[in-house]
């Protein structure tokens, strides 16, 4: 590669991980962050691009004959134009299923601090309320145990399958209303049926047409009033104000959000602030692992296609 180009890279690697070895397939250029007016310059002569958000346009494509290579530091790739890359020969790849254990994991981090409400006993301790205490523990709430609620998970790809055997490792049992060949231990149900019967619902899909907003007003009227929700997957599969609105009228027990509709939530959210609502920044694929894999892979998709064995291609 005569040239490379990293053009938003500091969200996966802020300087703790090396791309050193991408040095060793052609002269690297690494930008934190890239505006939408500086992507041609910064990427002009470039054979190799890599990008997590940025937009990469079939007008963009057109203003960059050398490029032959876009590497798309997610395992989403909804910011490239595939249709207009494959039209111009231009090779699109992936990082798929690097963040499975992350992503399952901050599923449970999240369910976990809203049923035990670690939070509010946290908060009473640091206020003094255990020191002044007369007996040795005290409710502030009741909580129940995770083994023998049900979890209802929509979305059994390899992070719904990971979710399920941990929640069954719980003791829960697992539903679901998508996949082929399902694990085992896991049925499978109508979609109303898992909105009335779980006590939990992960959300672990794919954003498509169908999925988009799944989690509606009727989903919500159809769901039990002591349920969780969790949505680790994408933001839009959620009506915001909707789940806002079930949440403040105590339709809904709480809800773990790690994405929103839009990202950051400059406009603001209806979900932020709103009672019994716990939302993180999207860090759900953050661990220092999971990072480290998608460094990895990113750099073996282009040291694959520069030999001719192109893999994780998606155009």
């Amino acid at each position: 590669m005569k040239k490379i180009v990293i053009l938003d890279g500091y969200v996966a690697n802020s300087g703790d991980l090396s791309w050193d070895a991408l040095k060793e397939l052609g002269e690297l250029t690494v930008y934190d962050r890239t505006a939408p007016d500086e992507v041609v310059a910064r990427a002009k002569d470039a054979e190799a691009i890599y990008t997590n958000k940025v937009l990469i346009t079939d007008e963009l494509m057109g203003e960059l004959p050398d490029l032959k290579f876009i590497g798309v530091l997610a395992t989403g790739y909804n910011n490239v134009d595939i249709e207009a890359a494959k039209r111009r020969g231009i090779t699109v790849c992936n990082v798929p299923a690097y963040s499975t254990d992350s992503v399952a994991q901050l599923v449970f981090a999240h369910l976990l601090h809203i049923i035990n409400t670690i939070g509010d006993y946290a908060d009473s301790v640091n206020r003094g309320e255990w020191a002044g205490n007369r007996d040795f523990s005290y409710r502030l709430s009741a909580f129940n145990e995770l083994a023998g609620m049900t979890m209802g998970i929509i979305g059994m790809g390899n992070i719904g399958r990971r979710v399920a055997a941990i929640a069954q490792a719980f003791g829960m049992k697992v539903i679901t209303n998508s996949g082929r060949e399902l694990p085992e231990g896991v049925e499978r149900v109508g979609l109303d049926e898992l909105f009335k019967r779980s006590d939990v619902i992960s959300l672990n899909s794919a954003l498509t047409p169908a999925t988009k907003g799944i989690i509606n007003r009727e989903a919500l009227a159809m769901m039990k009033p002591t349920a969780v929700l969790i949505n680790t997957s994408r933001g839009p599969l959620v009506d915001e104000e909707a789940l806002a609105d079930a949440l403040r009228e105590g339709r809904l027990a709480g809800a773990g959000i790690d994405v929103l509709c839009e990202e950051p939530p400059r406009s603001g959210s209806p979900l932020i602030g709103c009672p019994r609502c716990y939302v993180t920044p999207h860090i759900a694929w953050q661990s220092s692992q999971a990072r480290q894999r998608l460094v990895d892979i990113s750099i073996e998709n282009l040291r694959k296609f520069s030999i001719g064995e192109p893999q994780n291609v998606v155009s």
